[in-house]
């Protein structure tokens, strides 16, 4: 589906980009903006996907009553889609509610329990409740008013057995609001799992100048991590490098929602029992890392190599591992349409993978609002035959997908090793359908010297 597009103000737009721009002239990586300053951008995007994206979606699901109920610590999954940047869980009991009034009207967003989120909801109160009433049974009583005032047709709840995203609804809160709403409005209770999970899933066009400059601050902090800067040849290890990227995001007032990693491919060696090697000369080099912040994350996996004495260059059989995984990125985006599923997409890579007579795997996934995001999975590294449910979903304009695989290519200069060139770049598929890579990809090895 498609979703208009409305103006951030561009003060802030500016502002975004001036202050993500401010990079070190050593280390090339942006700093984010301030912590008022993020929640000033952030409170914008959430505006728009309410008014926006929310309205359409209920819609085309046939969806006239959507109830979101949560406790403190209980949060759906949802949740953090639906409030502002300055709330971080729920209050108490937060229950919201949205009702679509028709396509003049639009929808009302009300919250019993918890704030206004900057005036995007209403607070629905009733005064004739004691206060002790109103995080209690009061909150219920108070809902089943709503609903009996509104009557609406179809009435949607987040319980879904495929969907982590659409099953939010605790088997006590289940319980509560089937108490409430009695058996005239359970009955026309539907569960309809793509409202929630294509909520979450769906960007707004505004947020991508911010998430590309996120982008471009991972893969300064891969360069400089592989690089001599950090990695000294016969003396650093892998956890060393890992530490340095984990320490370097929080220095730029980041996190990361995955612990990195940082492997390595040796001639004549295997090397998975160590946990912890030194990185030597002659060795490929991989990671996998992943920057957090406003809500976002990102997710990419890059090559390195670590020039031998005398050596200049990559040596080019491990070159042509790195560009057969490059002509499989090709071949996963160009089956990537919109309205296609991740397991039909997986398909048609696989069987193009063969035909090109690459070995490799596809395991691709959304990303955003959380790394293993919401929408449908392109394979899992286990799955290649496809995802039943999961990978049923299809593509949507406006998502953002991390296309991640590996090819495995024998390595003359090796003696046939095979080395695995594991990659994984993030694209957006745009209002009309076109995909892109957010930034760019990697063609060619990091090197340390």
């Amino acid at each position: 589906m498609s979703i208009k597009s409305i103006s951030i103000p561009v003060s802030l737009l500016c502002l975004v980009l001036l202050l993500f721009a401010r990079t070190s002239a050593q280390e090339n990586v942006a700093p984010i903006p301030s912590l008022r300053e993020q929640n000033a951008i952030q409170q914008e995007w959430l505006k728009i996907r309410l008014e926006r994206v929310l309205p359409a979606l209920m819609r085309e699901h046939n969806v006239q009553m959507w109830i979101v109920p949560m406790r403190e610590y209980n949060e759906d999954p949802v949740f953090s889609s639906l409030v502002s940047a300055t709330t971080f869980s729920a209050r108490r009991r937060t229950i919201f509610v949205f009702f679509d009034r028709g396509r003049e009207k639009g929808v009302e967003r009300l919250a019993l329990g918890g704030s206004s989120q900057g005036g995007l909801y209403a607070a629905y109160r009733d005064t004739t409740l004691k206060n002790a009433e109103l995080w209690g049974e009061g909150q219920w009583k108070l809902l089943s008013k709503l609903v009996e005032e509104r009557d609406p047709e179809t009435i949607s709840v987040n319980i879904s057995f495929t969907h982590a995203f659409s099953d939010g609804m605790s088997a006590g809160e289940w319980e509560q609001l089937q108490r409430a709403l009695g058996p005239k409005f359970s009955k026309r209770v539907i569960r309809a799992d793509r409202l929630p999970l294509d909520f979450i899933a769906i960007r707004a066009p505004e947020m991508l100048p911010t998430y590309k400059v996120m982008m471009k601050t991972a893969h300064a902090i891969i360069e400089q991590a592989f690089s001599n800067s950090v990695i000294t040849p016969g003396k650093t290890t892998t956890q060393d490098v890992v530490w340095w990227m984990r320490q370097k995001v929080q220095q730029l007032g980041m996190t990361t929602w995955f612990q990195p990693t940082v492997d390595i491919q040796r001639r004549g060696k295997d090397l998975p029992d160590n946990p912890d090697p030194v990185i030597q000369r002659g060795d490929v080099l991989h990671c996998d890392f992943g920057i957090t912040a406003m809500r976002l994350n990102t997710d990419t996996q890059h090559m390195g190599y670590v020039l031998r004495e005398g050596e200049t260059d990559v040596p080019s059989g491990i070159k042509t591992a790195l560009s057969r995984s490059n002509r499989l990125q090709d071949i996963v985006q160009n089956a990537m349409k919109v309205g296609r599923t991740g397991n039909q997409i997986l398909a048609q890579s696989l069987d193009e993978m063969k035909a090109n007579g690459i070995e490799g795997s596809v395991y691709s996934h959304p990303i955003g609002e959380h790394g293993h995001g919401a929408g449908t999975l392109i394979g899992l590294w286990d799955r290649q035959m496809g995802v039943p449910g999961r990978g049923d979903v299809p593509v949507l304009q406006n998502t953002w997908y991390s296309v991640e695989l590996q090819a495995s290519s024998p390595v003359p200069e090796w003696d046939n090793q095979v080395v695995r060139s594991a990659q994984e770049e993030d694209v957006v598929v745009g209002t009309d359908g076109s995909v892109q890579w957010i930034l760019k990809r990697q063609t060619e090895f990091h090197l340390i010297r």
